[in-house]
């Protein structure tokens, strides 16, 4: 049984930082790259950054690159994303994802 649980959303300013997580359990977490997305409304579904099993690699959408960062730590079965000078265009559902399955997502919203 596979769980993917997000948490850490919120209201924030613009310029404002803002710390996801995503906690895991029902499959063997530090064998597998994992990742996050996000949704707006009436937008297409967006990568955001994925991360290796081990952590020593990770990518990232062009949107975000150089604000965000994705961490994981494998003993807690645990990705985060740091997210720093956060804009308004950052408002969306943050959903975590492994494979074929997602978490209910956290929302965040950017706003004055």
């Amino acid at each position: 049984q596979v769980q993917l649980v997000e948490s850490g959303g919120g209201l924030v300013q613009p310029g404002g930082s803002l710390r996801l997580s995503c906690t895991t359990s029902g499959f063997t977490f530090s064998a597998y790259r994992m990742s996050w997305y996000r949704q707006a409304p009436g937008k297409e579904r967006q990568w955001v950054a994925s991360i290796s099993s081990e952590g020593g690699s990770s990518n990232y959408a062009d949107s975000v690159k150089g604000r965000f960062t994705i961490s994981r730590d494998n003993a807690k079965k645990t990705v985060y994303l740091q997210m720093n000078s956060l804009r308004p265009d950052d408002t969306a559902v943050y959903v975590c994802n492994w494979n074929y399955y997602w978490g209910q997502g956290t929302q965040v919203t950017v706003s004055s």
